[in-house]
């Protein structure tokens, strides 16, 4: 369940970012390579904080 709020959070922040490139007026393939990098990191952070908080 921590693994799934955290995800949420993340998704939240890049669709912030999305929508910021998005006013900007950036390349739509730049902004789903953006987004794609950023889930990345999302599921690689969350997986390792959420592995960690189950381990105690």
């Amino acid at each position: 369940m921590t693994l799934v709020i955290y995800l949420v959070g993340w998704l939240i922040f890049i669709g912030g970012v999305a929508w910021a490139l998005v006013s900007m007026h950036v390349a739509q393939h730049t902004i789903l390579i953006v987004c794609v990098i950023l889930l990345g990191i999302a599921v690689i952070t969350g997986a390792t904080r959420a592995r960690n908080r189950d381990r105690s």
